[in-house]
């Protein structure tokens, strides 16, 4: 997996590269100090995941993964010091895959890379939280319930227990099947209802009502 590191603090970024390079299975492609730098090296070196910071001089980690998904340069994980809400649905309306803290475990932040390069989206399960709380209070409903009547009963239970913030590994032995097994569930739940990744599966949830107010993501 061919990963590229961006952030503006060199001692950030040196960080991220240790961690990494103890990995067999993860190169690190190149660093970029700024989003400019970022999009120009995600198009010279067409890593598999590129490692956001937001707040940088210049055009800011959004921007630059807008313009990363757009040329399908890369897909993009968002790692911040600032756990903030606005960050966080920016990031995810501009395309990015995945949304981090800094103070993450490395063994989390390289699960994370590995998750997202095998098409997955990854949230945090307080940030799962937090997208279904903003998707709840919102009113508009962007998808359409009739595709529930699509799933096959254990594709609709496949799909709550993703929106609750469940993993591969989580909802295997919840369902006590094999993990190879749930990710075909979870492959065809997102082609039958055409949402993108994780992250819109969940929101679909809830808008169609698989997912009720006061539901907690991190149950079970």
């Amino acid at each position: 997996m061919r990963v590229l590191l961006v952030d503006d603090q060199d001692l950030v970024r040196a960080g991220f590269r240790m961690i990494l390079s103890v990995e067999p299975d993860i190169e690190v492609v190149g660093e970029a100090s700024d989003g400019d730098e970022a999009v120009k090296l995600a198009n010279e070196t067409r890593p598999d995941v590129v490692l956001m910071d937001v707040q940088m001089p210049g055009t800011d980690g959004i921007a630059a993964t807008q313009q990363i998904v757009a040329a399908d340069a890369g897909k993009v994980v968002i790692l911040t010091t600032f756990d903030r809400d606005d960050y966080l649905f920016e990031s995810l309306g501009a395309g990015a895959s995945g949304f981090l803290l800094k103070n993450t475990a490395p063994e989390d932040l390289v699960e994370a890379i590995r998750i997202v390069h095998s098409g997955h989206a990854l949230l945090a399960p307080e940030v799962t939280r937090r997208v279904i709380r903003r998707f709840a209070g919102a009113g508009e409903r962007v998808y359409r319930p009739d595709l529930l009547a699509q799933l096959t009963e254990r594709e609709r239970e496949v799909l709550g227990l993703i929106a609750r913030g469940l993993t591969n590994t989580e909802i295997a032995g919840q369902l006590y099947v094999g993990e190879a097994t749930v990710k075909t569930h979870v492959s065809r739940v997102l082609l039958k209802l055409g949402v993108r990744d994780r992250v819109q599966a969940v929101v679909f949830a809830y808008e169609c009502g698989l997912v009720v107010p006061g539901d907690d993501p991190a149950a079970d």
